[in-house]
């Protein structure tokens, strides 16, 4: 499989931003949940390894979280989209044929989200 890059790609950053998200998102942060003093003690001496690495704060990652799910309010297949390609890690070529379109059409839909993703987190960067 294709090692996916941002590098001197227009909104590049926010693709990135949106693949830390995705990223963040399939480890389970943020999710609160119950782990026993025992486990605890356990994860200390022998330390799972992290599956997937990414670069991203919790509270970043909550943000693009939230403007996602304005995206899917205002537009529900296009923040499907993104949500599949970021979030769950689906190739395009799978959300084409899923939605029975061709793959440049399902890359048109998803850059066009990404774009609307950079514009609403540029509001919350100018508001700081």
């Amino acid at each position: 499989m294709k090692k996916r890059t941002y590098v001197d790609k227009p909104l590049g950053d926010t693709e990135y931003l949106l693949e830390n998200w995705g990223s963040w998102r399939m480890s389970g942060m943020g999710v609160p949940r119950y782990v026993s003093p025992l486990a605890a003690l356990m994860n200390q001496c022998c330390p799972e390894p992290a599956a997937m690495t990414y670069v991203i704060t919790d509270d970043t990652a909550m943000l693009v979280d939230a403007t996602i799910a304005r995206l899917i309010a205002r537009n529900q297949q296009m923040g499907d989209f993104i949500w599949w390609y970021f979030g769950s890690k689906w190739t395009m070529v799978r959300i084409a044929e899923t939605h029975k379109m061709s793959e440049r059409s399902a890359r048109e839909i998803i850059r066009q989200g990404v774009a609307w993703v950079d514009g609403a987190l540029g509001d919350f960067c100018a508001a700081a």
